[in-house]
């Protein structure tokens, strides 16, 4: 017996070939495209411009995957959500809803988990558990859709998983919620975060989709990258400044770097400076952030002052730089803290439903 479809999965081109499998007539297709990809229909009997026959012959023929919600927060201070969603296997995500001037965003995740053990990062604590489907990402941004009656205007590649760790579904991903039949998102609103995946890095200047890329770098050497970012023992931040030139060429978009600044760790005038020269040349922007501490890692946070002397020092420098604004701040928004909590409960609750 055929495996049923991943119907949000498919490009239009092949939801057309299953719509003709199925021996419906192929404009069908747009119409389904369009109802699921445009107007967020979550099931099959939400789709109100094909008749029950349709459906029946859609529901025997392919799959959906919807997202259970778990758990929300929200912020007090910024009226930022996040979310933590159940998968129809039963692992957890989470995906964070927030506004700003410039319009609505989401950031989400592309891996249940994260294999890539950065140890500031509460997504890597149970290592990977699987890579998400393209379906599966979208529906991050959709069921926010439908939960907020908002549309989204842009996507941040930038929770739970290493979205170049799941290359294929995240190209998917992209392609599908950019389709002009669709969503029709501007692929210039989305940004795919890398802990530096430097062939997928390349890979990814050579697809056609100019979309921002954002490197989590957090340290201007070796040395110090390896004490916080295993990736670093495979590629160096001379690889990935290679890369990173390529990219620019390749799509003409200027990448961001994501700089965590950790106290008594990455925060010294030397490695500021050293910051400086390697990213001067580069042409790039910086993020500052300050480090969210989690109570399985012993790093603390900068302050306000410290953060705005690092930033002055750096655009004295030439570097164009900005402080990331700290949104959801009482709500612990940073990656992977809520799945990794919700984990936690949803394990407490069978234990004590057990005894």
């Amino acid at each position: 017996m055929d495996q049923k479809a991943d119907i949000k999965t498919l490009y239009y081109e092949e939801l057309e070939a299953l719509i003709k499998k199925c021996g419906l007539p192929a404009f069908r297709a747009g119409q389904i495209f369009r109802w699921f990809h445009n107007n967020l229909a979550r099931d099959f009997d939400d789709l109100k411009n094909v008749g029950k026959e349709t459906i029946g012959i859609l529901k025997e023929n392919a799959a959906l995957y919807p997202l259970t919600i778990v758990r929300v927060l929200e912020s007090k201070l910024d009226g930022t959500k996040k979310f933590a969603f159940a998968l129809h296997d039963g692992n957890i995500i989470e995906s964070v809803f927030m506004r700003y001037k410039h319009g609505n965003s989401v950031c989400i995740s592309s891996q249940a988990g994260c294999r890539m053990g950065c140890r500031f990062c509460a997504s890597t604590v149970n290592g990977l558990a699987r890579n998400l489907t393209a379906s599966e990402m979208l529906e991050q941004v959709y069921e926010i859709g439908r939960i907020t009656g908002e549309r989204i205007s842009n996507v941040v590649i930038m929770g739970s998983g290493e979205p170049l760790d799941n290359y294929d579904n995240t190209i998917r991903f992209i392609r599908l919620i950019s389709d002009s039949e669709g969503y029709n998102m501007s692929r210039r609103n989305i940004t795919l975060s890398t802990c530096g995946l430097v062939p997928q890095i390349k890979k990814l200047a050579d697809e056609d989709l100019p979309v921002t890329l954002a490197i989590s770098l957090h340290a201007p050497n070796d040395e110090l990258r390896k004490k916080t970012m295993p990736i670093a023992q495979k590629y160096s931040v001379a690889d990935i400044r290679d890369a990173c030139v390529y990219y620019f060429e390749k799509t003409g978009r200027r990448v961001t770097f994501e700089y965590s600044v950790i106290k008594d760790l990455n925060d010294g005038r030397e490695t500021i400076d050293e910051l400086a020269r390697y990213l001067l040349p580069l042409h790039c922007h910086l993020n500052l952030i300050s480090v969210n501490p989690i109570k399985e890692r012993n790093y603390a946070r900068v302050g306000d002052f410290s953060l705005a002397g690092i930033k002055k020092t750096l655009e004295n420098k030439g570097i164009n730089v900005t402080i990331r604004r700290r949104l959801g701040s009482d709500i612990d928004s940073s990656c992977g803290q809520l799945r990794l909590e919700t984990m936690s409960e949803i394990k407490t609750q069978g234990k004590e439903g057990l005894s």
